[in-house]
């Protein structure tokens, strides 16, 4: 059983990554043209594009792409928890709360690994090479976050110490989730 899990939960990872990606992709206007985005697309489309059919793109955010995959890690948890059903001794309603708390809180989690892998991967590529086809999505994911962190922590004898800061912020957040 565990290894069934182990599976589900990697191929639910996997996938509710992508959709992240492409919603925050999106939201931060970051550029579809390159590698990455070209793969997010072609990976996503089978299930983003049916579902903006039905739920339109609002404010300039792509909640199709947000929908899915809180769908995907709707499904992975009402299966996780219905493989422990008999175990859980809870009725529908707190079973079905359960699911959604644990979706959302996975979604979540996903969310803000995908910053700080962002963030590490701008460090890196800055320090490396700063031209690679990686870093300006990569930058432009992270510059939201950033940016309010550089107007309070200026750079010290050229270092900046914002992506740092990031990366505990989000720790700490992670803590909460």
């Amino acid at each position: 059983m565990q290894a069934i899990a182990f599976l589900l939960d990697a191929v639910a990872s996997f996938f509710c990554t992508l959709f992240l990606l492409r919603f925050m992709m999106q939201a931060m206007r970051v550029s579809f043209a390159g590698q990455i985005g070209d793969f997010v697309v072609k990976l996503t489309n089978w299930a983003v594009k049916p579902l903006r059919s039905v739920i339109p793109g609002i404010g300039g955010y792509d909640w199709a792409s947000l929908l899915a995959a809180l769908a995907v890690q709707l499904a992975l948890s009402g299966v996780l928890i219905g493989l422990a059903g008999p175990a859980l001794n809870a009725d529908g309603g707190t079973v079905a709360l359960m699911v959604l708390w644990f979706a959302v809180r996975a979604v979540l989690r996903l969310a803000v690994y995908i910053l700080i892998g962002a963030l590490i991967l701008q460090a890196v590529l800055s320090w490396i090479n700063p031209y690679s086809p990686l870093a300006a999505p990569a930058y432009q994911l992270t510059r939201p976050i950033l940016d309010p962190i550089r107007r309070i922590l200026p750079t010290i004898s050229g270092i900046d110490l914002s992506p740092l800061v990031a990366i505990l912020l989000l720790q700490v957040a992670l803590m909460f989730l």
